[in-house]
């Protein structure tokens, strides 16, 4: 779900379904199921290098070294990701979250990785400190450009809940302290097995590109609507800490 509040309401609701994986479990998957693949061309792939490495070798080394710079130890903690594979080799995830427990299962942090459409990502911590009655909260300074319809100095909402059986995860977005636009993805735990990923392919064909169509279809119907744009290269002392293609 997603929807602006001002300077006009314009919202949407599409149905999807994205994988929820525990990082040291992929190398497994990939072998027992046919459908999903790891680091190579499939149905569903999932690739470290279309996620930060901060020059790491693997995303779970990644989220590592980027947990252990803002002063938690997560190297034995189980890591889940929430995000798309790339479908028949095209992805495009507008934000993938990880989720850290302890071997207890308690939560110790989250990590909300941002894309845009420039090939940056950004990501943004989510420490035990933001932890309230089992769900991450934190207000951020945006400082990245995701959208041409959103003032580079607004600020991100994270209102994030570790997957379990369900899972909802929202982020809005404020401007001078009054809510923009909110957005949330909420759904029902399903079974990883082939038969499921089958059914999924079928119910939702080439869904990372539908995801970029809808995009783009989004943009262009707020753009007749002349709601006020932003263009990429205005307030770069406004885009800070993301990284490029060549930086991941």
């Amino acid at each position: 779900m997603h929807e602006r509040l001002c300077p006009i309401r314009y919202g949407f609701r599409h149905r999807a379904f994205i994988f929820c994986l525990d990082l040291d479990e992929i190398p497994s998957l990939a072998k027992r199921l046919w459908l999903l693949s790891n680091n190579r061309l499939g149905v569903f792939s999932f690739y470290d290098r279309d996620h930060l490495s901060f020059g790491k070798s693997s995303v779970r080394q990644a989220i590592e070294s980027y947990a252990l710079a803002h002063g938690v130890d997560v190297s034995g903690c189980r890591i889940e990701l929430v995000t798309h594979l790339r479908t028949l080799g095209y992805i495009f995830n507008p934000v993938s979250f990880y989720f850290c427990s302890d071997l207890t299962g308690q939560p110790v942090c989250a990590v909300a990785e941002v894309s845009n459409t420039f090939g940056e990502m950004k990501p943004y911590f989510l420490g035990k400190e933001t932890l309230e009655d089992g769900l991450f909260r934190l207000q951020v300074a945006k400082h990245f450009y995701v959208s041409p319809f959103i003032p580079m100095d607004s600020v991100f909402e994270f209102r994030l809940r570790p997957p379990a059986e369900r899972i909802h995860l929202a982020v809005d977005c404020y401007v001078d302290s009054k809510p923009l636009l909110v957005a949330a993805m909420w759904g029902e735990r399903r079974s990883l097995d082939d038969a499921t990923l089958c059914f999924y392919a079928i119910r939702f064909p080439f869904i990372t590109l539908k995801v970029i169509g809808l995009i783009h279809w989004h943009a262009l119907r707020l753009y007749l609507r002349r709601l006020p744009f932003y263009r990429k290269n205005s307030h770069l002392d406004l885009q800070r800490g993301f990284y490029g293609k060549k930086s991941r």
